[in-house]
């Protein structure tokens, strides 16, 4: 790890006509952190990765990768980058091998090296004896384990994962899981999007919580989660007729319904005996409890108002660029490709 952030803006701005996608984003994201990006549909994180790999013009403001400017400095900070995309952006005419070799070119890999790199990568993501087939022909599963490798490809010290087990079965899920922990391990940096509120909890160091085109909050998803209450249900033998009086700072409220007691607190952990204590010394005998805990996604829904089951980013909803360039940009074809991938 070092001093200089892996991603680095500030107060960024990007607008296309009335609409403002950034409204002076602001965020830093540590050398070898494992961070995520959460938000509802057109929060502005497609439009925020799609300025950091150059697909799109920030309008105002400032951002680096690793120190280099994503304007200025534009083909280190792209070097830098590997980005496994929501959308299938592949060739569909070459085996996969040389879809990853053309990329690796692209990065000024020789061919013999790009040839290793491209073994390497289909064999960490598990698709190393399809090497030879087309993207067509691979399964939905496959095609993402694919983009993937293809971000890999280069070594990258900053990974993006744009959705990267949409639509996906749970093993595959957990399986790409692993392999990008390891990666983080070993150093790279990750910055993941995904609506998969498990994902971001299981995964992530820290996460910022986007909305509207700016960043509302960032921590750890054990923080976020400590910012909600804890819900105590608990079956009791009897049958109260009206809530046990409570004489504790830790409840928050409580519900009776026939023999089970919902009771919120703060703190469930330390409230729960406490609780239990208190219902015995009224006289009620305690069959059973548990204890829940407010989880993320709920955070997630009190901070941006949005179910979390559609907060998928499919580019943003109006930002008119996603998979695209803004009109004028310079770059050339294999530049763009660079990109993208």
């Amino acid at each position: 790890m070092t001093d200089t952030a892996a991603i680095e803006v500030s107060d960024l701005v990007k607008e296309y006509g009335d609409l403002r996608a950034l409204d002076g984003l602001d965020l830093r994201v540590e050398d070898g952190e494992f961070f995520g990006l959460l938000g509802p549909n057109g929060a502005g994180k497609t439009t925020f990765i799609e300025i950091l790999v150059g697909l799109t013009r920030k309008t105002s403001g400032h951002a680096e990768v690793f120190g280099y400017d994503v304007v200025d400095d534009y083909r280190d900070a792209r070097n830098a980058i590997g980005l496994a995309p929501q959308e299938f952006n592949v060739d569909r005419f070459f085996p996969i091998r040389e879809v990853l070799e053309h990329k690796a070119g692209y990065h000024g890999i020789p061919p013999k090296e790009a040839e290793r790199r491209a073994d390497a990568a289909l064999k960490r993501v598990g698709i190393y004896d399809k090497r030879d087939e087309r993207f067509d022909w691979l399964s939905g599963g496959m095609k993402r384990r694919l983009l993937l490798a293809r971000a890999l490809v280069t070594d990258p010290d900053l990974l993006i994962l744009d959705e990267p087990t949409a639509g996906v079965d749970v093993q595959l899920r957990r399986d790409l899981w692993n392999v990008v922990r390891d990666l983080n391990a070993n150093g790279t940096t990750v910055l993941l999007t995904t609506h998969y509120i498990e994902e971001a909890e299981r995964l992530c160091d820290r996460v910022a919580v986007m909305d509207e085109g700016t960043v509302l909050d960032v921590a750890t998803p054990e923080d976020l989660m400590s910012r909600g209450t804890d819900t105590i249900t608990i079956t009791l033998a009897d049958e109260p007729s009206e809530v046990p009086a409570f004489d504790l700072d830790a409840v928050l409220d409580a519900a009776v319904e026939a023999d089970r007691l919902t009771v919120r607190v703060e703190d469930g952990g330390r409230a729960v005996a406490d609780v239990v204590t208190a219902l015995q010394a009224a006289g009620h005998q305690v069959v059973d409890l548990d204890v829940s805990r407010t989880s993320l996604e709920e955070i997630f829904v009190q901070m941006t108002g949005d179910d979390a089951s559609t907060a998928r980013d499919d580019g943003d909803a109006g930002n008119g660029d996603a998979g695209g360039h803004d009109a004028g940009d310079d770059e050339s074809p294999a530049e763009a490709e660079v990109s993208q991938v």
